[in-house]
């Protein structure tokens, strides 16, 4: 998973911590709705920072907008969720488990700058309330420094659905 230091505070795994397989073991979600390329940097119960390749080729830019392709700005939010459930699968101890981390509420949503495709987005997320069943994330997104998105929301941790 890659090298774990500690310096007197939670630890940090560092380098790439995350390639796509490992996310796409973490997280549930799959093309064309798996919105984390990459884990750039982890530090357990703190904060996550990820990016996302933007690319022409995703399906919502065919409609959003065709003249002038956008990525919305809930995909945006979608993107900083997944990547706070991978923070939380770390943090709580859950790969493996089976549980599922859902949306429960999203608030102070602001979105800055178009996102469009050829960027390198980059997700910042991190927790302000950690508990076993229910955690209140921050999240930030940009490009090239300049924010694009800025949000908090909060997550359950359940059960997947019975099939």
């Amino acid at each position: 998973m890659g090298e774990t230091q500690e310096s007197g505070a939670a630890p940090v795994v560092s380098g790439v911590t995350y390639d796509i397989r490992k996310v796409l073991a973490a997280l549930p979600h799959r093309y064309p709705l798996l919105l984390v390329d990459k884990v750039l940097s982890l530090e357990i119960g703190e904060e996550i920072r990820a990016v996302k390749a933007v690319s022409f080729n995703e399906q919502f830019f065919q409609g959003h907008f065709p003249g002038r392709p956008i990525m919305p700005g809930v995909l945006q939010i979608e993107a900083l969720a997944q990547a706070a459930g991978i923070l939380a699968i770390e943090t709580l101890e859950l790969a493996g488990s089976g549980k599922l981390v859902y949306f429960m509420g999203i608030e102070q949503a602001k979105f800055r700058t178009p996102v469009e495709p050829g960027c390198l987005l980059e997700l910042n997320a991190g927790f302000l309330q950690k508990r076993a069943r229910v955690c209140k994330f921050w999240g930030n997104a940009s490009v090239e420094g300049k924010v694009t998105c800025e949000v908090q929301f909060t997550a359950m941790i359940a059960d997947p659905p019975a099939e």
